[in-house]
């Protein structure tokens, strides 16, 4: 019988401090978020400078609890994962120097593991995966369709070329005047207007690529066309039909794709994942194709956690992987080579 593998897990990517403690890959045994959303709402986003204080004022924190409430002690771990990228150069340099510190003093192996691998993998606290699978990511930050023929086997086969979906989402919250975060505010307000607005859909053929800036910017001239006329927009028909727009895309593309590599499952990942018009969407999409295992996880692990970093980690530490002392920062880190 296999010795069990515990591994801590520290994410500070943007603004959520956290920390994890993961058995084997696939049972969370602690995990632990602390969240910056009111620091940062009065601004309308995240300020990078305060987000980095915050980490370092939370991350020993965070770990000593996570610990606790997994009733471990270091002696216990067979490895430290934190993320290395991508993200926030300031706020990234914070967990790693902690999960640093941690691996020298008490003599643990460290991981580095890329945030949106970490994303893909919270997938496996919920199910085992089946390759090949695809890996649909939403986030502020991202929006990529990645194809994987085995565990931290990663072909990019489709990302944004300007703005993330999240992002469009944001951008769209702020001009509707709806408070930070912006992507849950739109997607509560879709859901009680009527997408009867006509917004475009860059569907960019032959490609699995994405683009949201167009979407974006027809909203706010929309919006503003209208104000010079004197006309009134509900918002909520606005949001409705934003978020249709988008939705429309990725799950066309993503079934689109599933279909061409003839994969088993497809996985969701990343904070957008929580929205709801697009977990409905995909769930009808996919129950006309039942050959294709739909896996979207719980909203708690769609957004910004360790959990997901330390099942990720255990992968990469199981095939071998080791990150040295001096590990740094990538803010730019490509998730095929990392």
């Amino acid at each position: 019988m296999e010795k069990d593998i515990l591994v801590l897990g520290i994410e500070t990517s943007c603004d959520e401090t956290a920390a994890a403690v993961i058995k084997n890959g696939t049972e969370i045994i602690s995990n632990v978020v602390a969240s910056q959303i009111n620091s940062h709402k009065r601004f309308g986003g995240v300020v990078p400078e305060l987000a980095s204080r915050h980490h370092v004022e939370q991350i020993t924190i965070v770990i000593e609890e996570a610990m606790r409430q997994a009733g471990a002690s270091f002696q216990d771990l067979d490895a430290i994962a934190v993320t290395e990228g991508p993200g926030l150069v300031g706020a990234l340099l914070v967990g790693v120097n902690a999960a640093k510190a941690l691996s020298f003093t008490h003599q643990i192996p460290l991981v580095g593991v890329h945030h949106i691998a970490g994303h893909i993998y919270a997938n496996r606290l919920e199910h085992e995966m089946k390759f090949p699978l695809l890996a649909l990511v939403v986030s502020g930050g991202h929006t990529e369709l990645i194809l994987m023929k085995g565990h931290a086997e990663f072909e990019v086969i489709g990302e944004t070329r300007d703005d993330a979906a999240g992002e469009a989402y944001d951008k769209v919250a702020r001009t509707l005047n709806l408070p930070y975060p912006g992507g849950p505010q739109i997607d509560r307000l879709a859901h009680e207007g009527e997408p009867n607005i006509d917004l475009p859909r860059a569907w960019l053929e032959g490609t699995y690529d994405f683009s949201f800036s167009g979407l974006k910017s027809a909203v706010i001239n929309t919006l503003h066309n209208a104000a010079q006329r004197g006309e009134t927009i509900k918002p909520e028909d606005m949001a409705a039909s934003f978020q249709q727009s988008v939705v429309d895309v990725l799950v066309g593309k993503t079934i689109e794709a599933a279909k061409e590599f003839e994969v088993k499952e497809v996985l969701v990942a990343g904070g957008v994942a929580a929205n709801k018009g697009l977990r409905a969407a995909l769930e009808e999409a996919f129950h006309k194709l039942p050959d294709v295992e739909l896996s979207i996880p719980p909203i708690h692990l769609c957004t910004d956690n360790a959990a997901m970093i330390a099942a990720c980690g255990t992968v990469l530490f199981k095939k071998g992987k080791r990150s040295a002392l001096d590990l740094n920062a990538y803010p730019g880190l490509d998730i095929e080579n990392f």
